[in-house]
């Protein structure tokens, strides 16, 4: 979905379609950071 998003942008130039992008972007860096606190709580508490 991110790479469709960014690929209508580029062609259009729609501002919706990089908004999209940019949202798209940041929750999944965001489930990334989640995932790495998650680990490291797994393993501190062994």
């Amino acid at each position: 979905m991110i790479d469709f998003s960014w690929k209508v942008f580029s062609i259009t130039g729609d501002i919706d379609s990089y908004l999209v992008y940019k949202e798209l972007e940041n929750s999944l860096s965001e489930e990334e950071e989640g995932q790495n606190e998650e680990e490291t709580v797994d393993s501190s508490s062994y």
